[in-house]
């Protein structure tokens, strides 16, 4: 286990920056860390650190290092738990990334893991980078959209989410609600970002009335949704965003074809962890 120890300490300096971060988390003392440092470097015979005033930056070895020193680290803690005959409480941290628009999906299942395992801290990622699966640095994935591929991940199917086109009623007593698809192109659009318009509920309304008239553009989902809720103009928005109000409507019949996909990811090494089985448990029971 020496080369386990100095992995471990090499693993605390990166993820806390410095010397002395790691050493107080580690209850070790300084000399001892930078010990285990020059050790495992002399070991691969290369830097894994760049050292500098501020603290430490991995090189580019120092980033594959800590792939793998991040999931050994969570599967023996894991191990070390179910050998001991724990009680069924998980501790430490879960780590879920999200999209943000999606994440609220997240809330319910969260608070019933945390009921159960109030010793175990959850931390959401609101981000589009599936990386961070691969780095360690997330246990879970919410993701929208196509299937992600990938060896490494186990990918579960999370449902679908309805999108249509909505406004506010107080846009709708102002400008009138359209009685056809032709009379869309009379009102004013609050449109996403570029990912976001190729989304097929935007194809659909620029085949029917060509470039919609645009009253405000948003690059962050989370404004074009409270554009939209504050009445600025007509907008796509997910089941997910409208639930629950009554101050929304949508202005097109419902199009199973627009629906985008929902998938729960997790990487193949630390998947059948325990406080990932649990967690996923917790998330897929919000759709059984």
């Amino acid at each position: 286990m020496e080369k386990w120890t100095e992995l471990r300490t090499a693993y605390h300096v990166a993820k806390l920056g410095t010397v002395s971060a790691a050493s107080r988390a580690l209850g070790a003392h300084r000399a001892t860390v930078n010990r285990h440092i020059d050790a495992l470097e002399e070991e691969l015979g290369a830097r894994i650190f760049i050292r500098h005033p501020k603290g430490y930056t991995l090189t580019e070895l120092g980033e594959d290092l800590l792939k793998v020193a991040q999931k050994t680290d969570e599967l023996l803690e894991d191990l070390v738990d179910r050998a001991n005959g724990r009680d069924g409480s998980i501790e430490g941290e879960i780590r879920i990334t999200s999209l943000q628009p999606i994440a609220n999906l997240l809330m319910e299942p969260i608070a019933a893991f945390r009921s159960a395992h109030p010793n175990c801290q959850v931390t959401i990622l609101s981000t589009e980078d599936l990386k961070r699966l691969e780095h360690g640095e997330a246990h879970i994935a919410l993701r929208a959209g196509p299937k992600p591929e990938h060896p490494d991940y186990v990918v579960q199917s999370f449902g679908r989410v309805g999108l249509n086109l909505y406004a506010n009623t107080r846009y709708l007593s102002l400008k009138g609600t359209p009685d056809n698809v032709a009379d869309l192109a009379f009102h004013e659009f609050v449109m996403p970002s570029e990912n976001e318009s190729r989304l097929a509920i935007w194809s659909w309304i620029h085949e029917r009335i060509g470039t919609p008239k645009v009253a405000v553009a948003a690059n962050d989902p989370f404004v074009v949704r409270e554009a939209v809720l504050a009445g600025l103009g007509l907008g796509a928005l997910s089941d997910v965003d409208v639930a629950g109000r009554n101050d929304v409507r949508a202005v097109l019949p419902g199009n199973e074809d627009w629906a985008v996909p929902l998938w729960l990811v997790t990487h193949v090494d630390l998947h059948r962890t325990e406080k990932v089985q649990e967690m996923l448990t917790q998330i897929k029971a919000l759709r059984s």
